[in-house]
C-alpha cells in the first residue's frame, strides 16, 4: 500500500514549497492563492516577459525551478502538459512523495500519456473574462469545483496530497474518471462556450445594420455571453481533444433547438411552457456552493492492495455528487489489505454505501461526533 495520507500531509505541511509551470490566468491564480496561504512558490513560463510579470505581480516568489517543491502545477496549454510533467517526474532531484498535477480542460488524452502514479490529472472549473496574468486572483478557486481524475494506477498518497492542497485553496474537489470528466464538461463547459460565442457573433453581426442592438443587451444576454469574452486561443485545442463528446452534445442541443423552433412556429403554448418550466425548475435546483456540512459520517471500506480501488470508489462518489471531505488508508497488519476511510456528509453516506456495495465493496458507516 502507498504511504498514508496523514504521513504525506505531515511532509507537505512541513515543506510548503510548490512549483507552477505556465503563469497565465490559472497558473498566476494558483501562485497567488498558494502564497496567500504561506507557500513558497517558484515558477516559470516559456515567455520570459510573463515570468518577469509574475514576479512583479506577486504570483511567484522566484523564477525558475525548485527541486525541493513537493507539488508542481502544470498550467500550460494541454499539448505541452505530458512532456513537462514527464520531465519533472523523472528528475532524480525531486523529494520523495513529489507529485504533479495539471489544469487542462480535457483529461483523457493527457492522463493516458502519463502512467506515473504520482501524476494526478486536474481541472479547475474556474475562470474569468479577463485574459492572462492581469486576471489572476488569489480567490479564484474559493467555492469553485476542481475535478481530479485518478486512474487505476494513481497513488493514494499523491491523490490525497493534491486534494488537500486544493481544498486549502477553497476548492470543492470532485473525483471523476478522465472519460466521465470529458463527457460531462462537454455539456456544462465546452458547448456553452461555443453557444455563447455563436450568440455573441449573431448580435455583433446584427449590430452592423442596427447600431442600437448592442445597447439593448441587458443582464440576461450579458450573463449568457460572459464566457465568450475569454481567451479564444485555448478553444481550438479543446474542441479537437474532446471532439466526440462536444459533437454529440451539439447534436442534442441542435435537435432541442429545432423542437423549440417548431413549437414557436406552431404557437404551441403548452409545449413551450413544458420546456421552459422544466428548465426553470432545473436551474433553481443547481447545487449551491455551500460550507462544510455540520454532520459528517465516516465510511470504512476494506480494500485489497490492487490498482483501481481509489479510482473506482472516488469516481463513484463523483458521479453521485457526493463530496469526500477527507480520505486516508489504514494499513492492515497482514500487509496485503487495508481500509479506505472516507469522510462524507452524513446525508450522503447511505447513498455511497449502497453504490460501492453494488460494486462489491463492503463498508461500514459511523456518524462522527
Amino acid at each position: 500500500m502507498p504511504a498514508t495520507v496523514r504521513e504525506h500531509r505531515a511532509t507537505a505541511g512541513g515543506t510548503k514549497r510548490a512549483l507552477v509551470v505556465g503563469i497565465g490566468l490559472i497558473g498566476g491564480s494558483i501562485g497567488l492563492a498558494l502564497r496567500a496561504r504561506g507557500w513558497h512558490v517558484t515558477g516559470w513560463d516559456d515567455d520570459p516577459v510573463r515570468t518577469r510579470a509574475a514576479l512583479d505581480h506577486g504570483a511567484i516568489d522566484q523564477a525558475g525551478d525548485d527541486d525541493q517543491a513537493m507539488i508542481a502545477f502544470v498550467a500550460t496549454p494541454a499539448a505541452a502538459v505530458a512532456g513537462i510533467a514527464r520531465t519533472l517526474l523523472k528528475d532524480p532531484r525531486r523529494p520523495a512523495g513529489f507529485v504533479v498535477t495539471d489544469v487542462s480542460g480535457v483529461k483523457t488524452q493527457v492522463v493516458a500519456a502519463l502512467d506515473d502514479p504520482r501524476f494526478v490529472g486536474g481541472h479547475p472549473m474556474a475562470g474569468s473574462e479577463q485574459i492572462g496574468l492581469d486576471g489572476a486572483d488569489a480567490d479564484l478557486f474559493t467555492g469553485a469545483v476542481w475535478v481530479l481524475t485518478p486512474t487505476p494506477g494513481t497513488d493514494l498518497a499523491a491523490f490525497s496530497l493534491v486534494r488537500d492542497v486544493l481544498t486549502s485553496l477553497g476548492a470543492d474537489v470532485v473525483a471523476l474518471s478522465p472519460e466521465d470528466h470529458d463527457r460531462l464538461v462537454a455539456i456544462v463547459s465546452h458547448v456553452p462556450h461555443l453557444v455563447a460565442a455563436t450568440l455573441m457573433n449573431a448580435a455583433a453581426q446584427g449590430a452592423v445594420h442596427d447600431a442600437v442592438l448592442l445597447r439593448l443587451a441587458a443582464g440576461g444576454f450579458r450573463d449568457m455571453t460572459r464566457v465568450a469574452a475569454g481567451h479564444p486561443g485555448i478553444w481550438p485545442d479543446v474542441c479537437a481533444d474532446n471532439a466526440t463528446a462536444i459533437v454529440h452534445t451539439l447534436d442534442q442541443v441542435i435537435a432541442d433547438l429545432g423542437a423549440i423552433r417548431d413549437q414557436v412556429a406552431k404557437t404551441d403554448r403548452a409545449g413551450l411552457l413544458d420546456v421552459l418550466g422544466r428548465a426553470s425548475t432545473a436551474r433553481r435546483h443547481l447545487p449551491a456552493r455551500g460550507a462544510r456540512p455540520e454532520h459528517l459520517a465516516e465510511l470504512r471500506v476494506p480494500v485489497a492492495d490492487r490498482e483501481g480501488v481509489l479510482a473506482e470508489i472516488t469516481s463513484v462518489a463523483g458521479l453521485l455528487g457526493v463530496n469526500i471531505y477527507d480520505i486516508e488508508i489504514a494499513h492492515s497488519a497482514e500487509g496485503s489489505r487495508g481500509v479506505l476511510v472516507l469522510v462524507v456528509d452524513e446525508a450522503d453516506a447511505a447513498v455511497l454505501h449502497d453504490a460501492i456495495g453494488a460494486r462489491g465493496y463492503r463498508s461500514t458507516t459511523q456518524v462522527l461526533p
